[in-house]
């Protein structure tokens, strides 16, 4: 059974950095694409980024490229999201996923995390 298990939200100030990590389990993520979402309140669901869990190769949304790093452990079966020069709209509840390289993000039997809370204040 796949598990993702995000941790490392929290209140910060805006400026401010945070690393969020995503605890993968259940299957090799070998030819997977990793990937963090954001949802604020009111709007919705929205890509952050992804990476490639075989070569480390990453995409980003333009809100976040330049201040959003995108990492993978594969030792440790872990993804990282590192957070800088953060902002009131980087607000959100962030989530962590993974699909086959081949799929896309709409497929309905992608994995989902529960999510993390960031939150940004002015």
């Amino acid at each position: 059974q796949v598990q993702l298990v995000e941790s490392g939200g929290g209140l910060v100030q805006a400026g401010g950095s945070l690393n969020l990590s995503c605890a993968a389990s259940g299957r090799s993520f070998a030819g997977y694409r990793m990937g963090w979402f954001r949802r604020a309140p009111g709007k919705e669901r929205e890509f952050v980024g992804h990476i490639s869990w075989s070569d480390g190769s990453t995409s980003y949304a333009d809100s976040v490229k330049g201040r959003f790093t995108m990492s993978r452990d594969v030792a440790k079966s872990t993804l990282y999201l590192q957070m800088n020069i953060l902002k009131p709209e980087d607000t959100a509840v962030y989530y962590c996923a993974a699909r086959p390289a081949w799929a896309d993000w709409k497929a309905k039997n992608n994995y989902w995390g529960q999510g993390t809370q960031v939150t940004v204040s002015s």
